[in-house]
């Protein structure tokens, strides 16, 4: 099995290399770009936007692999065909964004559509006893996480190299610490892992290609299912508690550190100024470490390392959850409150350029 995983993941690092480059290298009238070009942006967006296609076509790709290898387990398990519908619906909503400007209701009944499919395949988060605050918890968990990703996509390599910590921490966990994982999830991980190594080669700074909006929609769905299953859920059915488990809440808030910070400070500063947080602006944490002194280069190795320490600490409480006291949490808060607090008071700091 290990050099089945090796071999997949040489083979979709090798595969996206070879499309993101078929794409770049193709005529202009190939190029897809951004419909709506009257948006505020870090950066022109007059760059294609086939980041997100090459991951796509790369999971599309390991999913027939799955079907020919694992072909019984497909037929009694409703995982494979519910991941199968949701990836392809989030990726075409996106898709669609990018090419005809879509209206943000369109896109939030899609997510939610999502967020259905999770719970009626039993892919939900399980943090209460009462099962419609599981559900109501998992809707706003992937509507938010989608949308969050879509957000964070503002400035060269930044939600490629935070993703990549995320999906490489629940890899590595795997390999080292027994986090369990499926055969199909796998797959996916190791797909998107050398989908997103692959995109940062054109992604980096100064990029030649964006991942677009078909791109961070396919992460989005993509981080919001590792996180129930893998962080939400990594906690044992026995340890819930009555509302609300503390630690999985803080496990995820680990993990997820850099998205969720720069999705509640965008949020809570625009409300502040009477601004709705769904549109866009320069004024991330992103940006703001740019207005500092950083450069964009900079900015995507702090982010990775700030996020990358937080999927550490994460799998270290799941690795050593039931030695670890309720009352000794808050050691583990110091991490997440801190970085929050820099990040957004750094916003009221930097000026821009």
């Amino acid at each position: 099995m290990n050099y089945i995983l090796i071999t997949i993941f040489l083979l979709s690092f090798l595969a996206a290399i070879l499309i993101d480059r078929f794409f770049i290298k193709r005529p202009i009238k190939f190029l897809v770009k951004k419909a709506n070009n009257s948006a505020i942006r870090f950066s022109t967006q007059s760059k294609p936007i086939f980041g997100g296609i090459s991951f796509y076509s790369i999971f599309l790709l390991l999913m027939i692999v799955y079907f020919v290898l694992y072909n019984e387990e497909v037929f009694v398990s409703s995982e494979y065909i519910s991941i199968l519908i949701i990836v392809t619906l989030s990726f075409f909503m996106g898709l669609a964004d990018d090419l005809i400007n879509t209206s943000p209701f369109f896109k939030l009944i899609v997510q939610l559509i999502c967020s259905v499919i999770f719970i009626y395949s039993g892919v939900y988060i399980k943090i209460s006893p009462v099962e419609w605050i599981n559900y109501a918890i998992t809707i706003f968990w992937v509507v938010g996480i989608m949308n969050s990703i879509n957000m964070l996509d503002n400035m060269d390599a930044v939600t490629s190299l935070v993703s990549l910590s995320i999906i490489s921490g629940v890899i590595f966990g795997n390999i080292f610490f027994d986090v369990s994982i499926s055969n199909l999830g796998k797959f996916i991980l190791l797909g998107t892992a050398a989908s997103l190594l692959a995109f940062l080669f054109f992604n980096w700074n100064p990029s030649k290609m964006y991942m677009g909006d078909n791109g961070s929609q396919y992460l989005g769905i993509i981080l919001a299912w590792v996180g129930i299953v893998f962080f939400w859920n990594s906690i044992k059915i026995e340890e819930v508690q009555y509302a609300l488990n503390f630690k999985q809440a803080l496990i995820v808030a680990l993990a997820y550190i850099i998205p969720l910070t720069d999705t509640t400070t965008v949020s809570i500063n625009r409300m502040l100024k009477g601004k709705s947080p769904f549109v866009g602006g320069r004024d991330h944490t992103t940006h703001h470490l740019f207005y500092l002194g950083l450069s964009v280069r900079w900015v995507g190795f702090l982010l990775f390392l700030l996020n990358t320490i937080g999927v550490i600490v994460a799998l270290y409480l799941i690795t050593n959850s039931n030695s670890i006291d309720y009352n000794n949490l808050w050691y583990f808060m110091i991490f997440p409150v801190i970085t929050f607090l820099l990040l957004y008071i750094n916003t009221h700091i930097s000026k821009p350029k």
